[in-house]
């Protein structure tokens, strides 16, 4: 039912709020390699930061959990999600330059 043979999920994250210069890509990376997925983040012009991340099911919500709170210095008023199936086009996490 729309998942892919391995199970992966992608997830299209924008997360906002105050969630630009307190450490949040920097701190969604480790967050994301400690669970072991993969994708990337970035911050956007208009002040949010977006993420596109892809692993299980489980832990990509242990992970999008996350992005509800952020590193402490974060103040995150939403987040903003599009599911999809993984493609496998990522190898490990990484912060990106700004869109």
């Amino acid at each position: 039912m729309g998942r892919s043979m391995s199970g992966t999920r992608r997830a299209s994250l924008r997360i906002e709020g105050k969630v630009q210069g307190v450490f949040f890509r920097e701190s969604a990376r480790v967050e994301a390699t400690r669970l072991g997925l993969t994708g990337w983040v970035r911050n956007r012009p208009d002040g949010a930061v977006e993420a596109v991340v892809e692993g299980e099911p489980a832990v990509l919500e242990e992970f999008i959990r996350w992005c509800h709170r952020g590193p402490p210095q974060a103040r995150v008023s939403g987040v903003q999600r599009t599911d999809d199936e993984a493609t496998g086009q990522f190898s490990q996490f990484n912060v990106e330059r700004t869109s």
